[in-house]
């Protein structure tokens, strides 16, 4: 008993740690970019006077859907009318002479055949035969300019959109060249977004696409809107044009995408986060979150088991989540078993028991 007590027992092993993996498979993934943005309306259009006089009636609601040509304002008509009818007897006036020029020029070139006027008479009939002619193609553009005048006396519509609120009542004295607008009508249905994004990351993308990794069908771009307030909007838009210039504070380009807006849910200048569908990646390998892990330096890596059963620490390179998963360009292979449950004070180096992680649980 007194040697047993002094001898004590011999120190256990330590149990092999269990570990958790899961097996890396390439898998098709969708690459999305999530970018800030603001609404901008499809068309815009600032409504001006383009003759001078008194506004008479406004003939719209503000804040109403208007639609192209339709009359918002009428300016008194009268002494636009007035010019008119000047301008069209005169027009008449000027046919009536014209038709006497003309046969006197005819009757005179016969005459001077029979040496029965002289060259000189002729040649004056001809002349003021030309002389009417273009008195009446000037009258007639002085026409013309008088009813585009009176035309202009009812201000319409240039596009279809919403009409804001005005900035004249009845009343009102305009004039042609006034800086002022009289209202401001908006296409809100589409509706643009512009986003921007860096030049970095655009280039990035287009590389991608010339070698092959990553698929755009048809070149087409699906977006995605979140509100402000994080509510999904419904409807998918679609990216539709890149800036050509390059924002030399930013280093960043504004890309453009056209949303359907048909219940007017998006108005202009409001924040918005939209979501790009850039393309597949059609061999990602996705690794979940738990298990990458960060180094001193802040570098992403992760730990695999290989085939002996040992731990390897890898640097990653890591692009964006997919759900709750980490995207990963480098750093691991296909069929890498990533530990993702027991990694608790597990090295590099370590013997481990290896099991998959579904089993764990």
């Amino acid at each position: 008993m007194l040697l047993a007590a002094c001898g004590g027992e011999p120190p256990r092993a330590r149990p092999t740690p269990t570990v958790g993996f899961v097996t890396l498979e390439p898998q098709s993934v969708m690459v999305t970019t999530e970018l800030p943005g603001r609404t901008s309306p499809y068309e815009i259009a600032d409504v001006r006077p383009q003759v001078t006089g008194i506004i008479i009636a406004r003939e719209f609601e503000e804040g109403s859907v208007v639609h192209a040509g339709q009359v918002l304002y009428q300016i008194e008509p009268a002494p636009f009318q007035a010019a008119y009818d000047q301008a069209t007897a005169q027009l008449a006036n000027a046919e009536a002479n014209l038709t006497t020029t003309q046969l006197k020029a005819q009757r005179y070139a016969e005459l001077v055949k029979l040496h029965a006027v002289s060259s000189q008479d002729a040649d004056d009939a001809q002349a003021a035969y030309k002389q009417a002619a273009a008195t009446v193609q000037q009258d007639r553009a002085a026409a013309e300019a008088a009813r585009i005048n009176l035309d202009f006396t009812r201000i319409t519509a240039p596009i279809t959109g919403r009409i804001g609120i005005s900035t004249v009542t009845k009343g009102a004295l305009v004039t042609a060249s006034q800086t002022t607008v009289l209202d401001t009508i908006q296409r809100l249905d589409p509706i643009y977004v512009d986003v921007t994004q860096s030049v970095a990351q655009v280039e990035s993308l287009r590389r991608q696409i010339a070698q092959g990794r990553l698929n755009t069908p048809n070149g087409e771009a699906p977006t995605h809107l979140t509100l402000d307030d994080g509510t999904a909007y419904p409807i998918v838009g679609d990216l539709r044009a890149t800036d050509l210039a390059v924002d030399p504070t930013t280093d960043a380009v504004t890309m453009r995408a056209v949303f359907p807006n048909p219940s007017g849910v998006l108005l202009p200048g409001m924040f918005v986060r939209a979501t790009i569908d850039e393309g597949v990646l059609p061999n990602a390998l996705l690794v979940p979150e738990q298990g990458v892990g960060h180094d001193q330096k802040g570098e992403p890596t992760a730990l695999v088991v290989n085939a002996q059963g040992v731990v390897e620490q890898r640097q990653l390179r890591v692009g964006q989540t997919v759900g709750s998963k980490w995207l990963v360009t480098s750093g691991l292979n296909p069929g890498d078993r990533v530990i993702v449950e027991g990694l608790q004070g597990l090295q590099p180096g370590a013997h481990v028991r290896a099991v998959p992680a579904d089993n764990l649980r």
